[in-house]
Parts: C-alpha cells; sequence; structure tokens
C-alpha cells in the first residue's frame, strides 16, 4: 500500500526557498574551498578539519533537506535542481513531498535517543570556563619539531617554552575527543582523565569541542533534523575551529589567523571572552538538536 502524506507542518513553495538559499549562503562557500583544495592536493590546517575529522561529505552539506514531519510544496522544476527530493527517502503525493519515516531505522533511533540524553545533561552541567585552549598545546607537549601534527607550521614558542608554559597550567579538559590526542607525557598533567565511556558524565557546555561536536551529532541523524539545523551547527563549528586554532601554539599568519596568545594573561582573557560568546551561541542549537533527536527518538517502528 502507498502510504499517504500526514504532517503537523507544511511549507508552501514560496516560503521553503528562501531557507535552502539561505542555507547555501551559509555553507557553500566553505565546502566549495575545501573541495577544490582538496582536487589540487592542497590542505588547509583550519578549515579542512571540518570535511576531515568530521564525517560529513560536501555534498551531502549543500544538499537542502527539510526535517522530520515537515512536507514541501513543489513543483517539477524541483526535481530538476534537487533530484534527491525524487529519491526514495521521500514519499510523494500530487504536489508534496515528504521524508518518509518508515525508513527511520532502529539503529537511527538508539542514536537519536542517546543525543537528546547528551544534550539534556550537557544543558543541565554548570559549564567549565578557563581551559584556555590548553588541549590543542598538550597534543605536541614535549614532542619534537619533526613530530607534531601539522607539519610545515612553525611553532609560535619553542618546544621548551611551550613545554614550561604547558607545566605552569591547571589542565581540565573533560572532552574524551581532545583528550585521546594528549601526548603520553601530556596525559598525566590533565585533572581529569575521560574516556569514551564517561562522555555523557563529563562533557559540558563551555568546552569548544563539545560545542563544535553538535555538528558531528547533527549530521549523523541528517536527513531526519533538516539541513537548516545542520547549516547553522556547522557555522558554530566552523567559529569555534577558528577560535580553536588562534588559541593553539602554530604559528598561522600566513594564513590569516591572528594569534590569540594564551600564554600571556591578555590572550587568557581574550580567549574566555569569546569561549564564553561561543558557548551561548551554542545553547540554542543544543536546545533545537535534543528536541528533534527526542522527536525521532519517540517515533514508532513501522
Amino acid at each position: 500500500m502507498t502510504p499517504t502524506i500526514t504532517s503537523h507542518e507544511s511549507w508552501s513553495r514560496e516560503a521553503w526557498p528562501a531557507r535552502r538559499d539561505a542555507h547555501l549562503a551559509r555553507v557553500s562557500t566553505v565546502a566549495d574551498a575545501f573541495v577544490k583544495r582538496r582536487s589540487h592536493q592542497v590542505k588547509h590546517p583550519v578549515q579542512d578539519f571540518l570535511f576531515t575529522y568530521y564525517n560529513f561529505s560536501p555534498a551531502k552539506l549543500k544538499q537542502w533537506m527539510p526535517p522530520m514531519g515537515v512536507a514541501l510544496e513543489i513543483a517539477e522544476a524541483d526535481f530538476i535542481d534537487m533530484p534527491w527530493l525524487a529519491s526514495d527517502r521521500f514519499i510523494r503525493e500530487a504536489d508534496t513531498v515528504i521524508l518518509d519515516e518508515r525508513q527511520l531505522g532502529k539503529h537511527t533511533r538508539g542514536l537519536a535517543d542517546w543525543v537528546a540524553t547528551l544534550c539534556a545533561q550537557v544543558l543541565e552541567r554548570p559549564p567549565r570556563f578557563r581551559c584556555f585552549g590548553l588541549h590543542e598545546w598538550a597534543m605536541i607537549y614535549r614532542q619534537s619539531r619533526e613530530q607534531i601534527r601539522h607539519q610545515g607550521h612553525e611553532l609560535r614558542l619553542s618546544p621548551e617554552d611551550t613545554a614550561r608554559f604547558i607545566e605552569s597550567q591547571n589542565i581540565g579538559c573533560s572532552h574524551y575527543d581532545a583528550f585521546r590526542f594528549f601526548t603520553p607525557e601530556a596525559r598525566p598533567l590533565n585533572a581529569l582523565q575521560p574516556v569514551l565511556e564517561t562522555r555523557l558524565e563529563m562533557e559540558q557546555g563551555a568546552c569548544l569541542h563539545a560545542n563544535m561536536d553538535l555538528y558531528k551529532w547533527a549530521g549523523k541523524l541528517w536527513p531526519w533534523v533538516g539541513s537548516d539545523l545542520v547549516g547553522r551547527v556547522f557555522a558554530l563549528a566552523y567559529e569555534g575551529r577558528d577560535l580553536d586554532m588562534r588559541a593553539s601554539p602554530y604559528d598561522l599568519h600566513h594564513l590569516g589567523y591572528e594569534p590569540i596568545c594564551i600564554e600571556t594573561p591578555e590572550g587568557r582573557e581574550q580567549y574566555e571572552k569569546e569561549q564564553r560568546e561561543l558557548a551561548a551561541e551554542a545553547v540554542p542549537l543544543r536546545e533545537e538538536l535534543q528536541q528533534r533527536a527526542k522527536k525521532m527518538a519517540l517515533k514508532t517502528a513501522p
């Protein structure tokens, strides 16, 4: 039996293209630049991270989708511009399409439930600022210039001065995916020892990487959460990566990045100011992701 479209919300042909165009304006420049660099085998130590660490392709990022439960009024020309609307992901009825919720499988519903729980716990937990982005420094602690991750980019301090600065600070990284890249010598310097199994208990809303990871979790729940949300958390991750690398030990002047010198009191003050601004931006996005993930988790299996 062909399913019929039932929806709590419908976006008209006059309304939804503005959402699509805003999404493309938000993501296309960065996505297209990455594709062009990749075709020429050129790497960018800041922006490539958004496509190499986060497993969401530029093509998917640019492919605008409505969220689950929203029907689109369409015209035939839309299938030429957006051929994925004609795929088996969607149910079509006359001039309307909607994501086929029968394809929302058990695994994805389980992941959505976990993501909703993570978002809820981070929102409830007091944020802990004043980490000053030391995770990037701990990733090169006691390494030679030949061992550091971003080969070809100079450090702002000598390895010896870098080590002395790290040893003078209180490191309190709560994010497992940052901590796991600490050098073996840096791990004991961290006040916390996060592991994969403690992510729900340890992640908190001041953490730069926890806020950037909203893009990771939204991407894993795509297309059901909709491309509008994915694009907005991508933009947040872009801001976060920019801050992350400006506060890093690398000298990226030649790429247009003015460093935040966290080895100085003024630099640490600047880092915390920007960290707080980004954390505030993350709150409504995390709330929206929680709501959409919870809606997915509560869907009854077909």
